[in-house]
Parts: structure tokens; C-alpha cells; sequence
């Protein structure tokens, strides 16, 4: 074991989250991972359900059942209380908070009383409007305090939080996704897409040349998948034989059900993006909000070009030569069917930003530099001076 992984080793952090399906999941699971093998003792608090316990028990972290609801409600002092007695029985060194609704129930409960790093996933504030916007941001600007680090995704992030008058201690760290997995089916990142979708049983009949357009997220107002079935019809008018998949399930899935134009397959949820990714020509996210997102680095670590919009991270999750023509305004349905159509029908374009994003993920977003630098992170909080810092200070 290097000196670098002996700092941490024994150590115990307590992963708290909310969201337990999701890039959120996948980013607690790759951390856990990585934590483990460096002698660390990850613990990880959540809803029992979802993906998330299952794939961080299968890595050999102890899972605790935090019940908790995704938004703010009556639910939320119960919330809290339960969350700060696993809080006293795990006694974690340091706490790592996953987005808005462990952020909240987590620094209620503990009230500064325990070394924190706070990781918000996008804003809360963007993701509500009105009266509840205004709540959540008073929130974030209040209980900034109790967080010893920021920790963004990107630093579109952090200026968003700046901007909005979040006076946080922050901290960059971009997004990673495990190079290992997430790669092209062969040396090329042209390789065989008709291997790839005779895998898939949706797309079996679905030959190499049929142009394919993958988007893999929650169906939800977040992704935006509302706005790539408006802009469909424009990319279905000049390739008639396209075909759009929406990888994912959701509180939107009747929605767009009802709204899918001709050439839209639903696929539903699966464990395993990666094939979906190797299967497509071009992969998608038309998100509203992020922080950045993980789907587009996935794809890219499979060699596919990616079109996004112009949401926190985007700019800064792709090759800089890309960026006028891959990332377009949120909500331009005619600039994200046009950004499609410019990698559909130009075989050379697309391969070569192929190639480009494949080589921008394997220099810039490595999980492992990812958790490296968190793991530098955390060092960084410990070494903080810890006054007035009694474990009796969780609420009880």
C-alpha cells in the first residue's frame, strides 16, 4: 500500500444520498469503490430501494436504510432524525453528502458538529421555480456554513452557486466514469455498431446503417426528453429511417409516451448503459440542469460523439473543438435536431469527434483521478482545525 492510500486507511466516511438510482448512484458507487481499496471504511446511508445499495454492497461497503423522499415534506424532521441517529451509531470521521435532500437533512442534523463534505449535483435551486426556488436558495446560501467543502463537478457549478450568492469553501473535482467499463467494443472507435445492436434484443433487427440516436437518462423534467421528441420530427424529415431510443425510466414516461412521434423506442431502465452507448451513432442528453453530467463522458468513453446542452459541465465535459457544434441552448429543439443532423449525415464529421471525445475522456475523466482527488480532498478537511466539535452536537 502506497503512503498516498495509507493516509486514509481506517478511516471511515459516511456516504449519505437521497437519489439512489442515476448518475448520483454512480458517482457514490465508483467513490465506494475506490475508497475501499484504499483502506478506507465506506459506509453509505440510503433509501433501501434502487440500484444504489445493491451495486455498493456488491463492492463491500455496509449499507444503512436512511427511509427518505426525494423532495422536502412533512416527512423531512423525521428525515432528520433518523439520518442523525445513524449519524451517532456509525461515528464516521467525515461525512460526504450526496445533493439536495441529504444536503439538507444531514446539515440539520449535524449543524457544522462533524467534518463535511457537501456535494450538490446540480442545484437545488434549479430545479423548482417560484416561492420554492427562493426557498431553496436561502437554504443554500444559509447552510453553507455547515459544510467544510463545496464539492462541484464543475466549475460552471461553482459559479452558478457564486452567482446565486452561495458563500461556500469550495472545491472542484470533475466527474470520472471507469475507463475500464465504459471503452469501444474493438481498438477503433468506429467499431462494429451492427455487433453491438444484435446484442441489444430491441435493436436486433436494426441494421449498421440505420442511423441511431441514443439518449440514456431518467425520464424526468431534468433531461429534457420532452424537447428531443420536439425536435425529432425535424431529424426523422431528412433521415426517415433514424431511430430514437430513450434509455431510462420515470415520472415523465406517460408524458412522452403519449407525445413520441414515429421512430422513438423506449427501452426502459437497464443495469448496463455501455451497449447502448456502442449501438448508437450519436448520443444525446437535452438535460435542463446539471452539474455535468455523466451520461455524455460515458458515451464518449465509448467513442461516440455526444450532442448536449449548454448546462453546467457541458462546455467543459467535451473536447474544445466540439463545443460550438455538440453543445447547444437548453430548450432549442431546432438547434439540437440541427447539432443530430450534423453528425447523422456526415459519416467523417462524426467519427472524428468519435475519436476526439474518446481520447478527451481517457486524459481528463479517469474515475480514478477523480477519487484521487477527492481522496485529497478529504485529507484537506481532516487537517482543518476542529474546535468545538463534540459528537453531541447531532441532533438527537
Amino acid at each position: 500500500m502506497s503512503q498516498h492510500q495509507y493516509e486514509l486507511a481506517g478511516l471511515t466516511v459516511l456516504h449519505v444520498t437521497q437519489p439512489v438510482e442515476g448518475g448520483v448512484a454512480r458517482v457514490v458507487t465508483d467513490l465506494v469503490r475506490a475508497q475501499l481499496d484504499g483502506g478506507t471504511r465506506a459506509v453509505v446511508a440510503c433509501p433501501p430501494h434502487g440500484a444504489l445499495p445493491v451495486a455498493v454492497t456488491a463492492a463491500g461497503a455496509h449499507v444503512v436504510r436512511w427511509p427518505a423522499g426525494r423532495s422536502p415534506g412533512p416527512g423531512l424532521p423525521r428525515e432528520v432524525r433518523t439520518v442523525a441517529r445513524l449519524i451517532r451509531a456509525v461515528r464516521p470521521d467525515l461525512l460526504h453528502v450526496h445533493s439536495a435532500k441529504a444536503g439538507l437533512a444531514v446539515r440539520l442534523a449535524v449543524r457544522g458538529g462533524l467534518p463535511t463534505v457537501f456535494q450538490p449535483h446540480a442545484w437545488s435551486f434549479d430545479a423548482v421555480t417560484g416561492p420554492t426556488a427562493r426557498a431553496a436558495l436561502r437554504w443554500e446560501r444559509y447552510a453553507a456554513r455547515w459544510a467544510d467543502r463545496v464539492l462541484c463537478v464543475s466549475d460552471a457549478e461553482r459559479r452558478a452557486g457564486q452567482d446565486a450568492g452561495v458563500r461556500g469553501r469550495w472545491a472542484v473535482v470533475p466527474n470520472g466514469v471507469d475507463l475500464a467499463h465504459f471503452t469501444p467494443t474493438a481498438s477503433t472507435p468506429t467499431a462494429d455498431v451492427g455487433s453491438a445492436r444484435a446484442a441489444l434484443p430491441a435493436l436486433s433487427d436494426l441494421g449498421a446503417g440505420t442511423p441511431l440516436v441514443v439518449c440514456v437518462g431518467r425520464l424526468c423534467t431534468q433531461k429534457g426528453q420532452d424537447v428531443l421528441l420536439r425536435a425529432w420530427p425535424r431529424v426523422s424529415e431528412r433521415l426517415p429511417d433514424a431511430r430514437l431510443v430513450l434509455v431510462g425510466e420515470g415520472p415523465a414516461l406517460r408524458a412522452l409516451l403519449r407525445d413520441a412521434p414515429p421512430g422513438v423506442l423506449f427501452a426502459g431502465s437497464t443495469v448496463d448503459t455501455a451497449p447502448w452507448y456502442r449501438a448508437a451513432d450519436v448520443v444525446v442528453l437535452p438535460s435542463r440542469w446539471e452539474g455535468m453530467a455523466l451520461a455524455p463522458l460515458e458515451a464518449m468513453a465509448c467513442g461516440r460523439p455526444v450532442v448536449q446542452t449548454d448546462v453546467s459541465g457541458a462546455r467543459e465535459s467535451v473536447p474544445p473543438a466540439d463545443a460550438a457544434d455538440s453543445v447547444v441552448p437548453v430548450e432549442d429543439e431546432r438547434a439540437l435536431a440541427d447539432a443530430l443532423l450534423r453528425l447523422l449525415t456526415d459519416p467523417v464529421r462524426r467519427a472524428d469527434a468519435g475519436r476526439r471525445a474518446l481520447a478527451h475522456v481517457r486524459e481528463r475523466h479517469d474515475v480514478r483521478r477523480t477519487a484521487a482527488a477527492v481522496a485529497d480532498l478529504y485529507r484537506d478537511v481532516l487537517a482543518l482545525p476542529q474546535p468545538g466539535r463534540p459528537s453531541d452536537r447531532v441532533t438527537r
